[in-house]
């Protein structure tokens, strides 16, 4: 990673709200930083800010973020000990109604807003990477990756990093049959914990 004078999280989020590298400021209340322990072992990665997390600028503060806390306890981690960042730091929406929906950001925005993504990752310095869907693992792993083929995996990045992908907590959301909402928690807890048990291993 290229170095860069911004080194303090601080520094980094009065950056952030200042940045202009894409079209996405104009159209969200604020920007939505990464947030956590300046030296998390462990750092998630979402696709960018919801509905709430736009109004209140903290990341994974609604519905995905309630499952993905939740999810969290039931893999033995903490909230606490994790910083939380998106891969696009902007909430990019569309209206319906009088509801704003999620809109998926393209590849230009991805790759404006990766700048912002390296300097947290030079920053926190985490062991593991968890990718949450395929725009955050695109992001972080610099390519387009299928997260089926890599998911619950941990994979070396090409600065040393590792990553293990998995997927949103919002396609569990999503989901309507009960039955296979479960299932995919379940999967999703599982994923998490192989992250629990890598970081177990690296401490022995």
């Amino acid at each position: 990673m290229a170095e860069h004078p911004i080194k303090t999280l601080k520094a980094l989020r009065a950056a952030e709200a200042a940045c202009r590298r894409c079209p996405l400021y104009k159209n969200a209340t604020q920007v939505v930083p990464g947030e956590g322990p300046a030296k998390a072992r462990i750092m998630m990665v979402g696709e960018e800010p919801g509905d709430q997390e736009d109004k209140q600028g903290h990341p994974f503060v609604g519905p995905a973020g309630g499952m993905l806390d939740k999810a969290l306890v039931d893999a033995g981690l903490s909230r606490d000990d994790v910083f939380i960042t998106n891969a696009v730091k902007h909430f990019k929406w569309e209206p319906r109604g009088k509801r704003r929906l999620h809109k998926r950001p393209n590849v230009y925005e991805i790759e404006r807003c990766h700048w912002w993504l390296d300097i947290e990752r030079r920053l926190v310095k985490p062991e593991i990477v968890v990718a949450l869907g395929v725009t955050a693992a695109r992001s972080v792993a610099g390519r387009t990756l299928t997260i089926s083929k890599i998911r619950g995996q941990i994979v070396p990045l090409p600065d040393g990093g590792r990553m293990l992908a998995t997927i949103h907590p919002s396609f569990i959301l999503r989901i309507e049959d009960e039955a296979e909402k479960k299932a995919q928690y379940r999967a999703f807890v599982a994923d998490l914990k192989t992250c629990a048990r890598a970081l177990e291993k690296a401490s022995e």
